[in-house]
Protein backbone atom coordinates (compact mmCIF):
# COMPACT_ATOMS: atom_id res chain seq x y z
CA UNK A 1 0.00 0.00 0.00
CA UNK A 2 2.72 2.49 0.92
CA UNK A 3 4.54 1.87 -2.37
CA UNK A 4 1.39 2.44 -4.46
CA UNK A 5 0.58 5.64 -2.63
CA UNK A 6 4.03 7.00 -3.40
CA UNK A 7 3.25 6.74 -7.10
CA UNK A 8 2.10 9.90 -8.86
CA UNK A 9 -1.31 9.41 -10.45
CA UNK A 10 -2.60 11.15 -13.57
CA UNK A 11 -6.09 11.23 -15.07
CA UNK A 12 -7.12 11.92 -18.64
CA UNK A 13 -10.87 12.37 -19.06
CA UNK A 14 -12.58 14.01 -16.11
CA UNK A 15 -16.24 13.52 -16.85
CA UNK A 16 -18.82 11.84 -14.65
CA UNK A 17 -16.64 8.79 -14.01
CA UNK A 18 -13.04 10.00 -14.34
CA UNK A 19 -13.49 13.05 -12.14
CA UNK A 20 -15.07 11.04 -9.37
CA UNK A 21 -12.40 8.34 -9.57
CA UNK A 22 -9.76 11.05 -9.14
CA UNK A 23 -11.62 12.40 -6.10
CA UNK A 24 -11.85 8.88 -4.66
CA UNK A 25 -8.13 8.18 -4.95
CA UNK A 26 -7.30 11.61 -3.58
CA UNK A 27 -9.52 10.92 -0.55
CA UNK A 28 -7.72 7.61 -0.02
CA UNK A 29 -4.32 9.27 0.18
CA UNK A 30 -3.00 8.79 -3.34
CA UNK A 31 -0.89 11.51 -4.94
CA UNK A 32 -3.17 12.59 -7.78
CA UNK A 33 -0.83 15.06 -9.46
CA UNK A 34 -1.72 15.50 -13.15
CA UNK A 35 -5.09 16.14 -14.77
CA UNK A 36 -6.21 16.64 -18.36
CA UNK A 37 -9.58 17.08 -20.02
CA UNK A 38 -10.54 18.41 -23.42
CA UNK A 39 -12.62 20.91 -21.43
CA UNK A 40 -9.86 22.87 -19.72
CA UNK A 41 -12.26 24.44 -17.20
CA UNK A 42 -13.25 21.02 -15.91
CA UNK A 43 -9.60 20.09 -15.36
CA UNK A 44 -8.78 23.41 -13.72
CA UNK A 45 -11.71 23.24 -11.30
CA UNK A 46 -10.92 19.68 -10.23
CA UNK A 47 -7.22 20.51 -9.87
CA UNK A 48 -8.13 23.30 -7.46
CA UNK A 49 -10.44 20.98 -5.54
CA UNK A 50 -7.92 18.18 -4.97
CA UNK A 51 -4.67 20.17 -5.08
CA UNK A 52 -3.44 18.72 -8.37
CA UNK A 53 -2.22 20.39 -11.56
CA UNK A 54 -4.25 20.72 -14.75
CA UNK A 55 -2.03 20.41 -17.82
CA UNK A 56 -2.77 21.66 -21.31
CA UNK A 57 -0.96 18.85 -23.12
CA UNK A 58 -1.09 15.09 -22.81
CA UNK A 59 2.70 14.81 -22.90
CA UNK A 60 2.85 16.91 -19.73
CA UNK A 61 0.54 14.47 -17.96
CA UNK A 62 2.88 11.61 -18.84
CA UNK A 63 5.87 13.65 -17.67
CA UNK A 64 4.28 14.32 -14.26
CA UNK A 65 2.70 10.94 -13.44
CA UNK A 66 3.79 7.35 -12.94
CA UNK A 67 0.36 5.79 -13.48
CA UNK A 68 -2.14 7.40 -15.85
CA UNK A 69 -5.80 6.41 -15.85
CA UNK A 70 -7.73 7.24 -19.01
CA UNK A 71 -11.53 7.52 -19.01
CA UNK A 72 -12.61 8.71 -22.45
CA UNK A 73 -15.69 8.13 -24.57
CA UNK A 74 -14.83 5.88 -27.49
CA UNK A 75 -12.21 4.46 -29.86
CA UNK A 76 -11.73 7.77 -31.68
CA UNK A 77 -11.02 9.63 -28.44
CA UNK A 78 -8.65 6.91 -27.30
CA UNK A 79 -6.82 6.89 -30.61
CA UNK A 80 -6.40 10.66 -30.36
CA UNK A 81 -4.88 10.69 -26.88
CA UNK A 82 -2.39 7.90 -27.64
CA UNK A 83 -1.58 8.44 -31.31
CA UNK A 84 -2.31 12.11 -32.03
CA UNK A 85 0.35 14.77 -32.49
CA UNK A 86 0.25 15.47 -28.73
CA UNK A 87 -0.03 12.08 -27.07
CA UNK A 88 0.45 10.14 -23.87
CA UNK A 89 3.14 7.86 -25.27
CA UNK A 90 5.60 10.77 -25.52
CA UNK A 91 8.33 10.12 -22.95
CA UNK A 92 6.30 7.23 -21.55
CA UNK A 93 9.12 4.86 -20.61
CA UNK A 94 8.39 3.30 -17.22
CA UNK A 95 4.80 4.56 -17.14
CA UNK A 96 1.68 2.46 -16.64
CA UNK A 97 -1.58 3.28 -18.41
CA UNK A 98 -4.85 1.97 -16.99
CA UNK A 99 -7.54 2.44 -19.60
CA UNK A 100 -11.10 2.41 -18.33
CA UNK A 101 -13.22 3.21 -21.40
CA UNK A 102 -15.36 0.63 -23.16
CA UNK A 103 -13.53 0.18 -26.47
CA UNK A 104 -13.31 -2.35 -29.25
CA UNK A 105 -11.03 -5.18 -28.05
CA UNK A 106 -8.59 -4.73 -30.93
CA UNK A 107 -7.74 -1.21 -29.80
CA UNK A 108 -6.57 -2.49 -26.41
CA UNK A 109 -4.21 -4.88 -28.16
CA UNK A 110 -2.88 -2.00 -30.28
CA UNK A 111 -2.37 0.17 -27.20
CA UNK A 112 -0.51 -2.58 -25.34
CA UNK A 113 1.81 -3.23 -28.30
CA UNK A 114 2.59 0.45 -28.87
CA UNK A 115 3.14 1.09 -25.16
CA UNK A 116 5.60 -1.80 -25.03
CA UNK A 117 7.60 -0.24 -27.89
CA UNK A 118 8.30 2.84 -25.74
CA UNK A 119 8.89 0.87 -22.52
CA UNK A 120 5.47 1.46 -20.97
CA UNK A 121 2.75 -0.88 -19.68
CA UNK A 122 -1.00 -0.98 -20.33
CA UNK A 123 -4.00 -2.50 -18.59
CA UNK A 124 -7.66 -2.30 -19.52
CA UNK A 125 -9.95 -1.82 -16.53
CA UNK A 126 -13.50 -1.90 -17.83
CA UNK A 127 -16.17 -0.59 -15.48
CA UNK A 128 -19.68 -1.96 -14.91
CA UNK A 129 -20.79 0.71 -12.46
CA UNK A 130 -21.93 4.31 -12.35
CA UNK A 131 -21.17 7.69 -10.78
CA UNK A 132 -21.83 6.94 -7.07
CA UNK A 133 -19.65 3.84 -7.24
CA UNK A 134 -16.84 5.79 -8.90
CA UNK A 135 -16.93 8.35 -6.10
CA UNK A 136 -16.99 5.77 -3.31
CA UNK A 137 -14.40 3.36 -4.71
CA UNK A 138 -17.03 0.69 -5.28
CA UNK A 139 -16.64 0.04 -8.98
CA UNK A 140 -17.08 -3.37 -10.58
CA UNK A 141 -13.88 -3.77 -12.61
CA UNK A 142 -12.95 -6.29 -15.29
CA UNK A 143 -9.22 -6.14 -16.01
CA UNK A 144 -7.35 -7.35 -19.06
CA UNK A 145 -3.69 -7.33 -19.97
CA UNK A 146 -0.51 -8.86 -18.62
CA UNK A 147 -1.32 -10.71 -15.39
CA UNK A 148 1.91 -9.65 -13.71
CA UNK A 149 1.05 -6.02 -14.42
CA UNK A 150 -2.42 -6.58 -13.00
CA UNK A 151 -0.88 -7.93 -9.79
CA UNK A 152 1.54 -5.00 -9.61
CA UNK A 153 -1.37 -2.54 -9.70
CA UNK A 154 -3.91 -4.56 -7.73
CA UNK A 155 -3.75 -2.34 -4.64
CA UNK A 156 -4.82 0.72 -6.59
CA UNK A 157 -7.49 -1.25 -8.46
CA UNK A 158 -8.80 -2.63 -5.16
CA UNK A 159 -9.09 0.91 -3.83
CA UNK A 160 -11.27 1.84 -6.80
CA UNK A 161 -13.52 -1.20 -6.63
CA UNK A 162 -15.63 -3.51 -4.54
CA UNK A 163 -15.41 -6.32 -7.11
CA UNK A 164 -12.32 -6.93 -9.20
CA UNK A 165 -11.88 -9.63 -11.85
CA UNK A 166 -8.82 -10.40 -13.96
CA UNK A 167 -10.27 -11.88 -17.15
CA UNK A 168 -7.28 -12.47 -19.44
CA UNK A 169 -5.02 -10.84 -22.04
CA UNK A 170 -5.54 -7.42 -23.60
CA UNK A 171 -8.95 -7.14 -25.23
CA UNK A 172 -10.68 -9.82 -23.17
CA UNK A 173 -12.03 -7.38 -20.58
CA UNK A 174 -13.56 -5.33 -23.39
CA UNK A 175 -15.23 -8.43 -24.77
CA UNK A 176 -16.74 -9.22 -21.36
CA UNK A 177 -17.78 -5.61 -20.80
CA UNK A 178 -19.46 -5.40 -24.20
CA UNK A 179 -21.51 -8.49 -23.39
CA UNK A 180 -22.41 -7.17 -19.93
CA UNK A 181 -23.71 -3.96 -21.46
CA UNK A 182 -25.40 -5.77 -24.32
CA UNK A 183 -27.46 -7.84 -21.89
CA UNK A 184 -28.12 -4.81 -19.66
CA UNK A 185 -29.32 -2.80 -22.65
CA UNK A 186 -31.60 -5.61 -23.81
CA UNK A 187 -33.08 -5.86 -20.32
CA UNK A 188 -33.58 -2.09 -20.23
CA UNK A 189 -35.31 -2.07 -23.61
CA UNK A 190 -37.53 -4.99 -22.59
CA UNK A 191 -38.53 -3.26 -19.35
CA UNK A 192 -39.37 -0.08 -21.26
CA UNK A 193 -41.65 -2.05 -23.58
CA UNK A 194 -43.33 -3.88 -20.72
CA UNK A 195 -44.04 -0.68 -18.83
CA UNK A 196 -45.08 1.15 -21.98
CA UNK A 197 -47.59 -1.55 -22.88
CA UNK A 198 -48.81 -1.72 -19.28
CA UNK A 199 -49.34 2.04 -19.26
CA UNK A 200 -51.30 1.85 -22.54
CA UNK A 201 -53.50 -0.86 -21.02
CA UNK A 202 -54.26 1.34 -18.02
CA UNK A 203 -52.51 -0.93 -15.53
CA UNK A 204 -51.18 0.38 -12.23
CA UNK A 205 -47.48 0.55 -12.97
CA UNK A 206 -46.41 0.26 -9.34
CA UNK A 207 -48.42 -2.94 -9.09
CA UNK A 208 -46.89 -4.15 -12.36
CA UNK A 209 -43.36 -3.47 -11.10
CA UNK A 210 -44.10 -5.30 -7.84
CA UNK A 211 -45.23 -8.34 -9.80
CA UNK A 212 -42.28 -8.13 -12.17
CA UNK A 213 -39.98 -8.15 -9.14
CA UNK A 214 -41.41 -11.43 -7.84
CA UNK A 215 -41.48 -13.31 -11.13
CA UNK A 216 -39.29 -14.18 -14.09
CA UNK A 217 -39.58 -10.56 -15.26
CA UNK A 218 -37.27 -9.42 -12.47
CA UNK A 219 -33.93 -7.85 -13.36
CA UNK A 220 -31.33 -5.45 -12.03
CA UNK A 221 -32.63 -2.72 -14.33
CA UNK A 222 -36.08 -3.08 -12.79
CA UNK A 223 -34.48 -1.82 -9.56
CA UNK A 224 -32.47 0.96 -11.17
CA UNK A 225 -34.61 2.20 -14.07
CA UNK A 226 -38.32 1.43 -13.61
CA UNK A 227 -39.18 4.46 -11.49
CA UNK A 228 -37.16 6.74 -13.75
CA UNK A 229 -39.04 5.42 -16.79
CA UNK A 230 -42.40 6.03 -15.14
CA UNK A 231 -41.50 9.51 -13.86
CA UNK A 232 -39.54 10.45 -17.01
CA UNK A 233 -36.51 11.21 -14.83
CA UNK A 234 -33.63 10.55 -17.21
CA UNK A 235 -30.75 12.34 -15.49
CA UNK A 236 -27.72 10.66 -16.96
CA UNK A 237 -25.77 7.91 -15.21
CA UNK A 238 -25.16 5.83 -18.33
CA UNK A 239 -26.15 7.59 -21.53
CA UNK A 240 -28.29 6.35 -24.38
CA UNK A 241 -25.42 7.22 -26.74
CA UNK A 242 -23.07 4.96 -24.79
CA UNK A 243 -25.69 2.22 -24.78
CA UNK A 244 -25.84 2.42 -28.58
CA UNK A 245 -22.02 2.36 -28.81
CA UNK A 246 -21.61 -0.64 -26.53
CA UNK A 247 -24.40 -2.64 -28.14
CA UNK A 248 -22.71 -1.91 -31.45
CA UNK A 249 -19.41 -3.28 -30.15
CA UNK A 250 -21.19 -6.45 -28.99
CA UNK A 251 -22.84 -6.87 -32.38
CA UNK A 252 -19.43 -6.62 -34.03
CA UNK A 253 -18.13 -9.38 -31.75
CA UNK A 254 -21.17 -11.52 -32.54
CA UNK A 255 -20.70 -11.06 -36.27
CA UNK A 256 -17.01 -11.99 -36.05
CA UNK A 257 -17.95 -15.13 -34.11
CA UNK A 258 -20.69 -16.08 -36.59
CA UNK A 259 -23.48 -15.61 -34.03
CA UNK A 260 -26.87 -14.08 -34.86
CA UNK A 261 -28.02 -11.59 -32.18
CA UNK A 262 -31.47 -10.26 -33.11
CA UNK A 263 -32.31 -8.96 -29.65
CA UNK A 264 -29.07 -7.02 -29.43
CA UNK A 265 -29.70 -5.69 -32.95
CA UNK A 266 -33.18 -4.45 -32.06
CA UNK A 267 -31.89 -2.81 -28.89
CA UNK A 268 -29.02 -1.19 -30.78
CA UNK A 269 -31.51 0.23 -33.27
CA UNK A 270 -33.69 1.68 -30.49
CA UNK A 271 -30.77 3.39 -28.77
CA UNK A 272 -29.44 4.60 -32.12
CA UNK A 273 -32.86 6.07 -32.93
CA UNK A 274 -32.94 7.86 -29.59
CA UNK A 275 -29.45 9.24 -30.17
CA UNK A 276 -30.28 10.38 -33.71
CA UNK A 277 -33.27 12.25 -32.29
CA UNK A 278 -30.84 14.36 -30.27
CA UNK A 279 -31.54 12.54 -27.01
CA UNK A 280 -28.30 10.59 -26.69
CA UNK A 281 -27.39 12.35 -23.43
CA UNK A 282 -30.47 11.01 -21.69
CA UNK A 283 -29.84 8.14 -19.31
CA UNK A 284 -30.36 4.67 -20.79
CA UNK A 285 -33.78 4.72 -19.08
CA UNK A 286 -34.71 7.30 -21.73
CA UNK A 287 -35.47 4.43 -24.08
CA UNK A 288 -38.90 4.46 -22.42
CA UNK A 289 -39.59 7.68 -24.31
CA UNK A 290 -39.91 5.48 -27.40
CA UNK A 291 -42.30 2.98 -25.83
CA UNK A 292 -44.82 5.02 -23.80
CA UNK A 293 -47.74 6.42 -25.80
CA UNK A 294 -47.73 10.14 -26.35
CA UNK A 295 -44.16 10.84 -25.31
CA UNK A 296 -42.37 11.10 -28.66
Amino acid sequence: MRVMKNQKIGFVGLGRMGGNMARCLNDKGYKVTALYDINENVATELAQEIDATAYQTLAEVTAHADIILTVVTNDAAMDAIFFGEDNLLTGAEGRTFINCATLTPALHGKLEANAAQVGAKCLEACMASSIPQARKGELFLMVGGDEAEFKANKTLLDDLSKALHYVGPAGKASEVKALVNMVMNINTAALAEGLGIGDALGLDLKMLCDIFSQTGANSRVLETDAEDMILRDHDCYFSAAHAAKDSGIALGLAANAGINAPLAQATFEQYTKLTEMGKGELDKSGIAELTFKGRI
